[in-house]
């Protein structure tokens, strides 16, 4: 099967919005409201607007990506800041995987499978994403 560029950036998008149900169990699975109540408000204030933001990023380069995916892979100027973004966003996210303590986490199998899953797809956007900027 011959994937193009396009379809690489679409698949990338789409993932991305996968990524996000992940996103949505790390509050949940870390017990964000017991751990994050002895610090002030403004702090946990703080804390959920960075999230917020994070997760916005993410819908937005998903959303890009897939509704503009012939675009971002024609390669214009504006085209490759875009994917350039990306392959920085999901390059600095994937090197964090190195340095988060995560293992008294992944309690169960299937915890441990989706945060190297988790792993693959961030190889993966920043692959894509950095071939679409230098390409």
């Amino acid at each position: 099967m011959d994937v193009s560029l396009a379809d690489a950036i679409r698949l990338a998008g789409a993932g991305q919005l996968c990524v996000l149900v992940a996103s949505a169990l790390v509050p949940l699975r870390l017990n964000w409201k017991r751990d994050l109540a002895s610090l002030p408000v403004l702090h946990r204030q703080m804390y959920w607007t960075y999230g917020g933001y994070v997760v916005l990023g993410i819908v937005a380069l998903g959303v890009t990506s897939l509704a503009c995916a012939d675009e971002l892979a024609a390669g214009s100027r504006l085209a490759r800041c875009v994917c350039g973004y990306g392959a920085v966003f999901w390059g600095v996210r994937l090197a964090l995987q190195a340095v988060f303590d995560v293992r008294p986490h992944l309690t169960a199998r299937w915890l441990a499978a989706g945060y190297h899953g988790l792993t693959v797809l961030f190889l993966s956007f920043t692959a894509v994403y950095a071939y679409a900027t230098m390409r």
